[in-house]
């Protein structure tokens, strides 16, 4: 991994950025999502607008040989539009909560997307060509009197400038009575699965009138209700598996062939708490916000508030790494607590071979860890430093003490700027972070 060290070895540049530079950011242009598609030469971002922007990856320039091909908008479409639950007197906002990508089986390009209440799954396909000369029809579509026609012709198709068309092929809806927190595409790429608190269903990409309940953890009394469902994801090549996490910070690994309805776990994960440092805000800040299976599917990866966790799948009692990402917030958590900013949800992500992982933090900083060296950096998504290939200086906050003069003192971190979405290409060192409204792509220096 050329892009991740510590000091000096550190050599990560800016590529671009995207997004208005507003001071005033409209709540729906915030980015709620971020998602490479299988191959990288896609990315995916949701927002609160409940719209999808699609980037394109540009093929390399013949003039600029060490130049990597940036990503330009290939499409546009609105996914998901404000609703109302009449019965629950609820509205259910537009935000898209997750995007995940199909493998690409033919020209088309297939996505999930999903809000509170509503997956669907998307083609972006292209159109370069019309047919023209129809009978019945004018140029213009309109029916045409038939009476008139002597002869018949047959339509033609004929070039047009490149059209990108984004169609919903299925809705699955009116399955989930809590808001959905995650989808999953399993691996025999037939089936999926989504989570909200307190089930998980199993759905077949062609069927949109039933799912399978597979875990239902909701109490016969509310009142007795002491964890809820964070997060959920399929085992990338056993379609059998599937994982997920809770409020309490454990995670449970299920096996399909076991049972219909994995109430029973097959494997239990969770880390024992130290006594001594037990406090008020033990359980909220040990609640998991994201789970991720390495693509090997050897190891998973859990974000809780203040670390990383790597799990080796056959060791359940303790994770085999453990990674703090911001350590010098724990003597702040009463004012992250009065904030809510204590209820952020991070979200983590691999590197394609599983060497490295990313999480983000506050004041727009987002964290590198090298699995083998263990080195890790702080680094920052911001406007200042967005000239073409830029390289990026790691931050430090200071935490107490004399601060130096690169160091940043932890009471100005600004906590209303904070990345909880990265995606990391699936076979080059190319990062996404999204930060509020802005989308920052970054990628190694020696690509």
């Amino acid at each position: 991994m050329a892009g991740v060290g510590g000091g000096n070895d550190f050599q990560w540049c800016f590529s671009q950025v995207k997004g208005a530079i507003d001071e005033d950011v409209a709540e729906a242009d915030i980015i709620s999502t971020v998602e490479f598609n299988y191959s990288g030469d896609l990315l995916a971002t949701g927002d609160k607008g409940g719209r999808v922007v699609i980037f394109q990856r540009e093929q390399e320039c013949k003039n600029r040989p060490h130049s990597r091909g940036e990503y330009n908008v290939y499409s546009t479409f609105q996914s998901h539009e404000p609703e109302f639950d009449y019965l629950k007197s609820l509205e259910i906002e537009e935000k898209i909560n997750k995007i995940r990508w199909l493998p690409q089986q033919n020209a088309a390009h297939f996505l999930l997307s999903t809000n509170d209440k509503t997956i669907k799954l998307w083609k972006i396909g292209e159109r370069d060509k019309r047919a023209e000369g129809y009978n019945l029809k004018d140029e213009g579509g309109m029916p045409r009197d038939p009476f008139p026609i002597t002869s018949l012709r047959v339509p033609v198709l004929k070039p047009m400038d490149l059209m990108v068309e984004a169609s919903p092929r299925r809705i699955f809806a009116n399955a989930h009575t809590y808001h959905i927190n995650s989808i999953s595409v399993n691996s025999d790429f037939e089936t999926y699965l989504s989570a909200d608190d307190l089930r998980i269903n199993l759905w077949h990409l062609e069927i949109t009138d039933r799912s399978f309940n597979i875990v239902d953890i909701k109490p016969a009394n509310m009142e007795e209700l002491t964890e809820v469902i964070t997060a959920a994801e399929c085992h990338p090549n056993q379609c059998n598996v599937f994982v997920y996490s809770s409020s309490k910070g454990t995670i449970r690994l299920c096996d399909m062939r076991a049972a219909a309805l994995c109430d029973r776990h097959t494997k239990f994960f969770e880390e024992p708490e130290d006594p001594s440092s037990r406090s008020f805000f033990s359980e909220i800040i040990s609640s998991i916000s994201d789970v991720k299976f390495s693509h090997s599917g050897r190891y998973m990866m859990t974000r809780d508030y203040l670390s990383v966790k790597v799990w080796d799948l056959n060791m359940e009692n303790r994770p085999v790494e453990t990674y703090q990402v911001h350590e010098y917030l724990r003597s702040k958590l009463c004012s992250l607590y009065e904030n809510d900013c204590i209820f952020d949800k991070f979200e983590c992500c691999w590197n394609g071979t599983d060497s490295a992982i990313m999480t983000g933090s506050y004041n727009n900083f987002f964290r590198m860890f090298d699995r083998s060296s263990r080195k890790d950096v702080t680094l920052e998504a911001c406007r200042e430093s967005s000239k073409p290939r830029a390289l990026l200086k790691p931050r430090k906050v200071c935490t107490g003490g004399k601060r130096k003069k690169d160091e940043i003192s932890v009471d100005s971190l600004d906590f209303n700027r904070k990345i909880l979405h990265t995606a990391w290409h699936p076979n080059d060192d190319i990062i996404a972070v999204a930060a509020t409204n802005n989308l920052y792509i970054f990628q190694d220096k020696f690509n």
